[in-house]
Formats: C-alpha cells, sequence, structure tokens
C-alpha cells in the first residue's frame, strides 16, 4: 500500500510543471521590460546602434519561452519537456544577469567603453560581422578535425603496439615519458621553423598534443587486460592478430575514450594559441584580430561562440561512447 502511494506520488510530481518555470518566464518579461522602458545611454557622439533589433529578438526570445512554458503546462508527462524543468533555476540565473548586464552598461553607463559592451553590441557584432566569424569557425573547425583525428590515430595504434609488444614499448616508452609531458605550444617556433606552412604546424602541435594523451590511456587498456581472456582465446585457437583485434581492442575502449575527452580538451588550447601566434585564420585569429582593433564586442561574441562550439563536441564525443560503450552509459557524465 504505501508502495503505491509513494509511485503515484512520484508519478504526480512528474507531471507537476516547476514553479521555477513560471518564475522564468516572469524574469524575462521583466527583463524585456527593463530593456524597451529605460532608454540607452549616449556613450560619446554617437547615438547608440542596434537597439530595436536587441529588443526584438528578447521579445521573440521570451515570446518562445512563453510558448513552451504553456505547452509543457499543457501536456507535463511528457519527457520532452524534462530539460526543460530542469532549466528554470538557471534561466532565472540568466535573466537576472542579463539585467544587470544591461542596466549597468546600457542604461547607466557606469563601465568604461569599448571594454565593457553592452548586450546590443554582441547584437550588432554578430549582425555585421558574422561572414568572418562563420569564416573563422569553419577555419578552426577543419584545423581541429586534422590535427584530432591525426593525432587520435597515431595515438591509438602506439598505444596498442607499446601495450602489446614488450619489445616496442621498451623503446617507444622512454620518448614517451620525455616528450609528452611537454606542452604542444612550446613547440610552436620550431614547428613554424620546420614545416612549410603555419597550418600544417598548427595541424602538427594539435595532433601531438591530442597523440599523448590517447597513447597513455589506450596502453593503460591494453595492459590492463586479464591474461585469463587470452589464455581462453587461445585454447580456442585464436591467432595473434586476433587476440589484438578481438580482446585487447575492445578491453582498451573505455580508456581510449578518456584519452579522446582529455586530447580534444587540450587540442582546444593548442588551436587557440595557434591561431593567434601563426595560423592567419580560425577563432584565435579572430579574437586577436578584434583585441587589436579593439573591437570588444567582437571579441566577446567570439567567445561565446567558442564556448557553444566547443562544448557541443565533447557533448558529441559523449553521445558516440555511450553508443559505442552502451554497458557504462552512465559511467561518466557529461
Amino acid at each position: 500500500m504505501a508502495t503505491n502511494i509513494l509511485t503515484l506520488r512520484r508519478r504526480a510530481e512528474s507531471r507537476r510543471l516547476e514553479p521555477a518555470l513560471w518564475g522564468a518566464l516572469l524574469a524575462w518579461w521583466a527583463l524585456v521590460a527593463l530593456m524597451v522602458a529605460l532608454p540607452d545611454k549616449p556613450q560619446g557622439f554617437a547615438a547608440p546602434r542596434f537597439v530595436n533589433e536587441t529588443h526584438e529578438l528578447f521579445i521573440a526570445l521570451a515570446t518562445l519561452l512563453s510558448a513552451l512554458v504553456l505547452t509543457a503546462s499543457a501536456t507535463p508527462a511528457l519527457k520532452a519537456w524534462q530539460p526543460l524543468k530542469r532549466s528554470g533555476r538557471w534561466l532565472i540565473a540568466l535573466a537576472l544577469l542579463t539585467g544587470v548586464w544591461e542596466y549597468v552598461t546600457a542604461k547607466l553607463a557606469l563601465l568604461p567603453a569599448p571594454f565593457f559592451a553592452p548586450p546590443r553590441a554582441l547584437i550588432e557584432a554578430y549582425a555585421t560581422d558574422w561572414p568572418r566569424l562563420l569564416d573563422s569557425v569553419l577555419n578552426s573547425l577543419r584545423l581541429l578535425a586534422f590535427g584530432f583525428l591525426y593525432g587520435s590515430v597515431v595515438g591509438f595504434v602506439t598505444g596498442v603496439a607499446i601495450g602489446w609488444s614488450r619489445g616496442l614499448g621498451y623503446w617507444v616508452h622512454p620518448v614517451l615519458r620525455f616528450l609528452g609531458p611537454v606542452p604542444s605550444t612550446a613547440l610552436l617556433p620550431l614547428s613554424l621553423y620546420f614545416f612549410p606552412s603555419s597550418f600544417a604546424a598548427a595541424v602538427f602541435l594539435i595532433a601531438l598534443a591530442t597523440w599523448f594523451p590517447v597513447t597513455v590511456l589506450t596502453w593503460s587498456g591494453v595492459a590492463s587486460v586479464d591474461s585469463r581472456y587470452y589464455d581462453v582465446a587461445r585454447t580456442l585457437g585464436a591467432k595473434p592478430l586476433f587476440l589484438v583485434l578481438r580482446v585487447a581492442v575492445p578491453a582498451s575502449l573505455p580508456h581510449l575514450f578518456v584519452g579522446l575527452f582529455m586530447g580534444l580538451g587540450a587540442s582546444f588550447s593548442v588551436l587557440v594559441a595557434a591561431e593567434m601566434m601563426g595560423v592567419k585564420s580560425g577563432l584565435g585569429w579572430y579574437l586577436q584580430w578584434a583585441q587589436g582593433w579593439a573591437a570588444y564586442a567582437n571579441m566577446y561574441a567570439a567567445l561565446i561562440v567558442m564556448a557553444v562550439l566547443f562544448s557541443s563536441l565533447i557533448t558529441l564525443l559523449f553521445i558516440v561512447r555511450d553508443r559505442t560503450l552502451a554497458w557504462q552509459r552512465n559511467a561518466v557524465k557529461w
């Protein structure tokens, strides 16, 4: 009886809409009212730009949130609304922070320009400079894809080889311990000298930053395989190639994905540093260009794009991991 009551109570709670969502709805419309009711304070001799466009954008966002909340309140039992229900407090915090940002920068102009840009300045940066920003994103993705792919493949092969062969590990292990911990960015001057182009040098540095964690973790996965698995496979007539491909490699996949996560995080830092110092395109170059021209709104816009892009790439890697390692779906969270 008590179990049935507890089950019914949990079902009722799952169907109930979070009060924080209604609070988020009020907070976003209050933000819109603040933007529209109070005029922007001019800075210098030029009138504020993109004021109406910013108002229209935030009205559209508040309207979209209203539609989602009202739809969720009509059908609260759908699982599709669970992410929205969990994000109510974050939506309130985001509206409050945006309101403070708008009030301090655009309405009162308390912070010095152009270092502290109002929200409308970011909207202007996206609206007027999107071709250059989009080109930078595509170039960064191209550079990151080449470097991460090369580093992952070479690191995986190296890790399996030294984990399987003690003779090969005898020669590779000292090199790995000597060169692996060296930051890839420290080799940027040498790379620019030895490689024919800055793009090739950046690919090498990103691949090197990815290669070290992938190699170490893959090697650890292969070396930690229970020897009884090999004994059973040999009893059934398995050849050495079968032992590597069907026993050692599948057993090392959890360690491999940990190495890929670490390598992807390291490759982001190397990517931005290489684009700032050598490569003539990409998000790192865009940040350097915006800082040089004191276009801080463009710099903040690029940082937001960078955060969304890099977070999406790690999320995509987690999705691939959960599909590949279905038995460890809940072992690592992101």
